[in-house]
C-alpha cells in the first residue's frame, strides 16, 4: 500500500516523472509493483544510455573509436584499427596479466 502523502508536502523526486508517463499513455493502469518495475527499469536505461554515450564521446576523442553519421539513424561507431595498439593496451590496463588472443572467423576477429 502506499503512503499518503498530504497535498502541503514536498514533491517526491520521481513524482512528476511518473504523472507525466500517466498523461501520455492515458488508457495505463498498472499496481505499485508494475510501476516501480517500469520505472526502474528505465532509469536504468536511461542512466546506462547516458554514460555509454559519454565513454563513446570519450573513446571518439582519444581516438580508439570512429564515429561515423547514418542518414535517418544515429551514427555507427567502430574500432579505429590505426589506433589498436593503444586500444588494446588501454582496454587492458588495469585487467590482471591475462592476455586476450583473438582469432579470425569468417570476415570478423572474435575474443577469445
Amino acid at each position: 500500500m502506499c503512503v499518503v502523502a498530504r497535498r502541503n508536502e514536498r514533491t517526491p523526486t520521481q513524482a512528476r516523472e511518473i504523472l507525466d508517463y500517466f498523461l501520455r499513455n492515458p488508457q495505463a493502469a498498472d499496481s505499485l509493483e508494475g510501476v516501480a518495475r517500469w520505472r526502474l527499469l528505465e532509469g536504468t536505461i536511461q542512466r546506462g544510455v547516458e554514460e555509454i554515450s559519454q565513454a563513446l564521446g570519450w573513446l571518439v576523442a582519444q581516438g580508439f573509436l570512429t564515429e561515423e553519421p547514418v542518414t535517418g539513424s544515429g551514427p555507427l561507431f567502430s574500432l579505429n584499427h590505426e589506433r589498436t595498439p593503444e586500444a588494446e593496451r588501454f582496454a587492458t590496463k588495469g585487467k590482471g596479466s591475462g592476455r586476450r588472443t583473438r582469432r579470425k572467423m569468417g570476415s570478423a576477429f572474435h575474443e577469445r
